[in-house]
């Protein structure tokens, strides 16, 4: 889909201003350009006027205050690599691409904190902490190419929320720009602080809607002594979303506790040639604990006893790097595979209480047969978080119209059973005309004076989350 929009045609002087500060090679304006920065993962395209490759909170606070006074969308951007539209410039306007701003300014390994630039890579945080014996958990799937401002922005997770959380749990403070440009430091450094309203949490989540950050002071961990992984195959997804009931009942917590349906099961083995996985498999959890070596290697063992118990027919662990890798090699295998199935998919983030996820999976394939259309599930069982995935081609018409309807029906039902339309992709474009059904009217009028007291000309980000009333 392309969204056609308005253009503003920018003054030759306005982006005389705008090269001044950035610098004429951090300002792109030809079309073959601005292509690359139209999109994000939903495939959803709208051209902005200008691509700006800031470098530093003084140059965004400049060009915000330009584009106040001039009533200019700007739309603030990391990796892109987002699943709701969140970056796309539907009102066209300045993308401020924060890639440049990628600098780890500061580890303290004694206060356990790192201050970081947006641009850095989660990734890159991950291992720099993690060879200086330090942990920072939150891992979305994109990690290899996800900034840590666009996982502020959406309040990323990851495999490992079940245990550790999600980026909100980590953020201590921000530095961030209002639309206004004026510079505002807030939260802390230090473990505790409870004074003024709780801003940094506010910012978290907010999808570059009510200002840009431009600096983050991030918690950090101990790096955990040792770590275990556990892949338990069953014969059905019933099994197995009773099997991760009686792990959480033997109040064991691992770091992350994985799913993947029958559809997802055969993707994968297809796509990795067979391998290990048994014949008519129905799911599989990958389940990892971690801590120190003793503790590890017990609740792995009893991990292992209530998989068996409960089923399994085949059960794989490891300890070491490379072993482990293997049997992760099918969890990050299921995106990649589902190109098997079909071109072009919707991929959507619901949670639900865990206790719900028997329900919610019999809802799917209740709903797969209802509307004719392959739907593929995995995710963090832990958490309740499912990822559902509408195969669909977006040349078919019919089809889409079916994935569309079925979309509604999921997230109604999910609603009904207690859970969340989104648990860490955000709001964006996709889910914008869903939100009042979770959070209602009075809550909506609330959520907009916020947007409104903080960006009252509505340049920052327009059109997300709240469009549909704008």
């Amino acid at each position: 889909m392309f969204y056609i929009n308005f253009k503003i045609y920018m003054e030759n002087s306005l982006i005389r201003d705008i090269q001044e500060i950035c610098g004429k090679e951090r300002v792109l304006s030809a079309t073959e350009d601005l292509i690359c920065y139209s999109f994000d993962a939903t495939g959803l395209k709208a051209l902005p006027d200008l691509v700006v490759f800031p470098d530093s909170t003084l140059q965004i606070s400049q060009i915000l205050k330009i584009a106040n006074a001039k009533k200019i969308p700007v739309v603030p951007r990391g990796a892109g690599s987002g699943y709701v539209g969140g970056t796309v410039p539907i009102q066209r306007g300045i993308v401020l691409a924060l890639a440049k701003m990628n600098k780890i300014i500061e580890i303290d390994e004694d206060n356990l904190l790192a201050v970081v630039q947006p641009g850095v890579i989660n990734e890159r945080l991950q291992q720099e902490v993690e060879s200086r014996g330090l942990f920072y958990p939150p891992d979305p799937a994109s990690m290899k190419i996800a900034t840590i401002g666009g996982n502020v922005a959406t309040c990323a997770g990851g495999p490992r929320a079940f245990k550790y959380g999600v980026t909100k749990d980590y953020v201590l403070g921000l530095q961030t720009v209002l639309p206004t440009g004026e510079i505002i430091n807030i939260g802390v450094r230090t473990a505790k602080g409870v004074v003024g309203y709780d801003l940094t949490k506010l910012f978290v989540g907010s999808e570059g809607t009510l200002g840009v950050v431009a600096q983050i002071t991030l918690k950090l961990l101990p790096k955990p002594e040792s770590t275990r992984t556990v892949l338990s195959v069953f014969p059905n997804m019933n099994l197995a979303t009773e099997c991760v009931a009686s792990i959480v009942r033997s109040r064991i917590i691992p770091a992350t506790l994985e799913y993947m349906d029958r559809r997802a099961v055969e993707c994968v083995k297809e796509y990795l040639g067979g391998g290990d996985i048994p014949e008519k498999t129905g799911a599989m959890l990958l389940i990892e604990v971690d801590g120190p070596e003793t503790t590890v290697e017990r609740e792995a063992k009893k991990i292992e006893d209530l998989c068996a118990r409960g089923g399994a027919v085949k059960i794989s662990s490891a300890v070491e790097s490379r072993d482990r890798e293997k049997l992760w090699a099918a969890r990050r295998a299921i995106s990649p595979s589902l190109r098997k199935i079909s071109p072009t998919k919707i991929n959507e983030d619901v949670t639900v209480p865990r206790t719900k996820i028997p329900e919610a999976i019999r809802m799917l394939e209740r709903l797969e047969k209802k509307y004719s259309i392959t739907i593929v599930n995995f995710g963090h069982a832990g958490d309740g978080n499912i990822h559902v995935n509408l195969m669909v081609d977006k040349a078919d018409v019919d089809l889409m119209k079916r994935a569309h309807s079925a979309l509604e029906e999921i997230f109604t039902e999910v609603l009904k059973m207690g859970g969340t339309i989104s648990g860490e992709h955000g709001v964006g474009l996709s889910k914008s005309r869903f939100i009042e059904q979770e959070i209602g009217g009075p809550s909506m009028e609330l959520q907009r004076r916020i947007k409104n007291a903080f960006d009252p000309n509505n340049i920052m980000n327009p059109g997300k989350i709240f469009w549909v009333y704008d």
